[in-house]
């Protein structure tokens, strides 16, 4: 199966053309539908998956019973967790979001690539340390400035990941329910109801056609204390 490779985020942004042809070398294909799921919490971590095309969310669900979004994946994107366990398990559930092309990676032959390359095993630490730093900064959100700063870091992160510039502000090109952005800052979707509510009335966003565009970015970068970190870092 040919597949155009999405090397423009995440993972692939960070790769040289060398060190992905080698990684395309050990991996198969795999088409995944809309609904479905690449892996559940607690299954055994012996995969990756490289994103072609498509949109990968991973959940984590918590003890009273409720999915919590955790990221929202995209071309260029690798997704599962390289550990120095070997019995690991994911602690996330990955859903596919729109019908998905991946690359599929076995553990094994990853481990076999890096301690050969050395170069591409530097290129995947950079990849593990931008993870961790993007779960930092997205804790960070959530434990210093409560949730209308963990709303206003998301609507920042939603222009960084999926935002087309116009003469009104920032278009985020995805649609999101209310209940669907509760579920990525822990929020009930009465408590984001009254925050977007609030937002509208200062005009820092606007509402059409099932699109949210950003107004005035400044006003939420000041509410959540923003760091200007890089895009790499402040998405999705």
């Amino acid at each position: 199966m040919t597949v155009t490779a999405g090397r423009q985020s995440g993972f692939g942004a960070i790769l040289t053309d060398e060190s992905f042809e080698r990684l395309r070398g050990i991996m198969y294909i795999k088409s995944v539908e809309k609904g479905s799921c690449l892996f559940w919490e607690g299954d055994a971590a012996d995969k990756l998956f490289y994103i072609f095309e498509g949109r990968i969310k991973s959940t984590k669900m918590s003890d009273a019973g409720r999915s919590l979004t955790l990221y929202l994946h995209q071309n260029g994107d690798l997704i599962g967790q390289m550990e120095p366990f070997k019995d690991s398990t994911h602690s996330t559930s990955a859903e596919v979001t729109e019908d998905a092309k991946v690359g599929v990676i076995q553990r094994k032959d990853l481990e076999t690539l890096l301690w050969q390359h050395g170069d591409l095993a530097l290129e995947f630490m950079k990849w593990m340390g931008l993870m961790h730093r993007l779960t930092q900064t997205k804790f960070r959100d959530l434990m210093l400035f409560g949730k209308t700063g963990a709303l206003c870091s998301l609507l920042i992160r939603l222009c960084n990941s999926y935002g087309e510039e116009n003469e009104e502000g920032i278009r985020i090109d995805l649609k999101l329910s209310n209940t669907e952005m509760a579920d990525m800052i822990g929020a009930t979707r009465e408590s984001v109801n009254r925050m977007l509510a609030d937002l509208k009335k200062e005009n820092v966003i606007t509402y059409k056609d099932g699109h949210y565009t950003v107004n005035r970015i400044e006003y939420l970068k000041e509410v959540c204390c923003c760091e200007n970190c890089p895009k790499e870092v402040c998405r999705m």
